[in-house]
C-alpha cells in the first residue's frame, strides 16, 4: 500500500542518517555544555538570565570574530532627517517623541545587507537592516530592525551559529548553500524568514523602496506605568519594490553599488525619501490569546488580528558630508531606550540587548558614544571614568568625587524614571524550548498570499539554492518544512528538486 506523501515527507526526517560526533560541546574553559539551543529563562515564557554565563560567552565570543567591519550588516548606506508625530500616544508611552502631534525629532538612520561584506554587491539576496537613532531629549532612542518583520531564529544562543552557517565557508572562502540549508534543515522555526526571504523581497530595488519593522516586541511605560506591547512598522510612501533574479543580474553589470547611489541621489535632487511609521498594541492580559507566541521573533502579527496604526512620518533630507564619521561610526542598539520604552520578554531580543552594544565597545571603542554620531543631544551626566578618549568626570564642580553615594555628589537618581515593576509568581529558571512553536503556519499564510508570478519566482529562487545542496538528505528536509507550511509549496519544491514519492520511500 502507498503512503500518501505527507506521512512520506514526515517519516524522512525520521529516517534521515546524519555522520553524528561522540564528542561534548563545552565552554572556552572546557565546562560541559546541557543546552545549546535554548537560553535560561525566568519560566517558558520570561526574560532570559544574565546567569546564563555560557550565552553571554558565546555572544562576547561572536561579536569579536571580525575587525574592524561589523559582523553583521557590515554593507551599509545612511542619511539623516527628521520623524514628525501625527498621533498623540502619551495614553500609551511616555516616549517623548511620541507625546504631541506635530512634535519633530531628529534623527540618523542606517541601512544594510545582513550577512555580505563590506565591498559585497548590492544584488545580493539578504535580509536588508534598517536602523533609525532619534535624537531625543531624554536622550538616544534606537529601533534597530530588518525589511522584513520575522527572524530566522527565536533564541539569540542560536545567533552565532546560523550567521557561521551563512558566512563563507572557513575551508574554501566560498558561501554555500550546502552549509547554510544544513543548519536550516535542523530549525523548523526558520521556514517563515526563509519564505519571505526568497521571494523578491531578498533583493530590494533601492533603499528607498522598503518597509521597515522592529522584528520584535517592545513593552511601552504610560506614566502611571500602565504596560502595553508594540511592534513597530516601517512603510515606504515611495512603494515597496523589488529586483528578480534576472533584473538583480542586469543590475549588477551596470553598478553594483546602486542602492547607495540611488538613495544619495534622490536627497540630492531633493526627492526626500519618507516612511510612515506604524505601531500594533496588545495588551498584557492578550498576550497569551493567539496561536503563536508574540514575542517570538519567527512570527508576524496580523494586521487582520492586531490594528496597526500611524503615529508619524520620517523623512530624510540630508546625505552624510564625511562618511566614516556619519555612516560607518555610527552604533545602534535595540538596548538604546528612553523613558516610556522597554524590552519584552523576547529571546533573541534579550541576547540583542547585551550583544549589540558589547560588539559596538569592540568595534568602536568602550567610548563609542563620545563619537560625535553617537552623542545624545544632553552631555551624559555619571561617574564613568577614565578609560579611552573619555570625557571622565572633569567637567564637575568636585572632579575628586567620582563615585556615589557621597556626602560631597553632585549627582542623584529621579525616582520617576524607574522602570516598570514585573511580578513573577510561580515560574522556574528553565532551559527549553517555548511550547507554541506553531512554526509552519504563517509561512504557509504568507505562501498563500502570493500572486502566481510571485510563487512562481520564490519557487525558482529557492531552487537556485537548495539545488545547490548535494546531500539529499538536508533537501528532503528542507522539502518537509516548506510541506508542513502548505502543500502546493512543499510539493513543487520537491518536483524542481527531481525528487518523487517513491525517493520518500526507503
Amino acid at each position: 500500500m502507498k503512503l500518501k506523501l505527507t506521512t512520506l515527507l514526515m517519516l524522512s526526517l525520521v529516517w534521515a542518517g546524519f555522520a553524528q560526533t561522540n564528542q561534548t560541546i563545552t565552554t572556552n574553559g572546557g565546562v560541559p555544555v546541557g543546552d545549546n539551543q535554548n537560553s535560561k529563562t525566568v519560566g517558558e515564557y520570561g526574560p532570559v538570565l544574565l546567569e546564563d554565563i555560557y550565552l553571554v560567552e558565546k555572544l562576547a565570543a561572536f561579536d569579536r570574530e571580525r575587525i574592524p567591519e561589523r559582523v553583521v550588516h557590515p554593507r551599509g548606506a545612511g542619511a539623516s532627517g527628521y520623524f514628525e508625530a501625527t498621533k498623540d500616544m502619551s495614553e500609551y508611552t511616555r516616549a517623548v517623541l511620541f507625546s504631541e502631534v506635530g512634535k519633530k525629532t531628529d534623527l540618523a538612520v542606517r541601512f544594510s545587507t545582513v550577512i555580505h561584506g563590506k565591498g559585497s554587491p548590492e544584488t545580493a539576496r539578504d535580509p536588508r537592516g534598517f536602523a533609525v537613532k532619534f535624537y531625543t531629549e531624554e536622550g538616544n532612542y534606537d529601533i534597530v530592525g530588518n525589511n522584513l518583520p520575522i527572524f530566522f531564529i527565536r533564541d539569540a544562543i542560536k545567533f552565532p551559529d546560523m550567521v557561521h552557517s551563512l558566512k563563507p565557508s572557513p575551508v574554501t572562502n566560498k558561501q554555500d548553500p550546502n552549509r547554510f540549508f544544513d543548519f536550516f534543515s535542523n530549525v523548523p522555526e526558520s521556514t517563515h524568514m526563509l519564505t519571505r526571504l526568497y521571494t523578491d523581497l531578498g533583493i530590494p530595488k533601492g533603499y528607498q523602496y522598503m518597509n521597515g519593522s522592529s522584528v520584535h516586541g517592545y513593552k511601552w511605560i504610560n506614566k502611571e506605568g500602565k504596560v502595553t506591547y508594540v511592534k513597530y512598522s516601517w512603510v515606504s510612501k515611495q512603494g515597496e519594490k523589488n529586483l528578480t533574479v534576472e533584473e538583480a543580474q542586469e543590475q549588477q553589470g551596470k553598478d553594483w553599488q546602486h542602492a547607495t547611489v540611488s538613495l544619495r541621489k534622490d536627497i540630492t535632487d531633493k526627492n526626500y525619501p519618507q516612511w510612515d511609521l506604524y505601531v500594533q498594541m496588545i495588551a498584557p492580559e492578550d498576550i497569551h490569546s493567539f496561536d503563536f507566541w508574540p514575542l517570538d521573533a519567527t512570527k508576524d502579527w496580523p494586521a487582520d488580528q492586531i490594528e496597526k496604526i500611524k503615529i508619524g512620518t520620517m523623512t530624510l533630507n540630508q546625505n552624510p558630508v564625511n562618511y566614516f564619521e556619519q555612516v560607518e561610526s555610527i552604533a545602534f542598539s535595540p538596548g538604546a531606550l528612553i523613558p516610556g520604552v522597554e524590552p519584552s520578554e523576547d529571546k533573541l531580543l534579550q541576547g540583542r540587548l547585551f550583544s549589540y552594544f558589547d560588539t559596538q565597545r569592540h568595534r568602536l571603542g568602550p567610548n563609542f558614544l563620545q563619537l560625535e554620531v553617537n552623542k545624545p543631544l544632553e552631555e551624559p551626566n555619571n561617574y564613568n571614568s577614565d578609560s579611552w578618549i573619555s570625557s571622565g568626570n572633569k567637567r564637575f564642580e568636585n572632579p575628586d568625587v567620582n563615585y556615589q553615594p557621597s556626602s560631597k555628589a553632585s549627582l542623584k537618581e529621579d525616582p520617576q524614571y524607574k522602570q516598570a515593576e514585573t511580578t513573577l509568581t510561580n515560574v522556574t529558571i528553565t532551559q527549553k524550548k517555548i511550547s507554541k512553536t506553531n512554526d509552519f503556519a504563517q509561512a504557509g499564510d504568507f505562501y498563500r498570499s502570493l500572486s502566481k508570478k510571485q510563487k512562481d519566482n520564490l519557487i525558482k529562487n529557492l531552487k537556485g539554492d537548495l539545488g545547490q545542496v548535494t546531500d539529499k538528505n538536508i533537501q528532503k528536509k528542507m522539502i518537509t518544512h516548506f510541506y508542513l507550511a502548505d502543500r502546493d509549496f512543499g510539493m513543487r519544491i520537491a518536483k524542481e528538486l527531481g525528487f518523487s514519492q517513491k525517493d520518500f520511500m526507503h
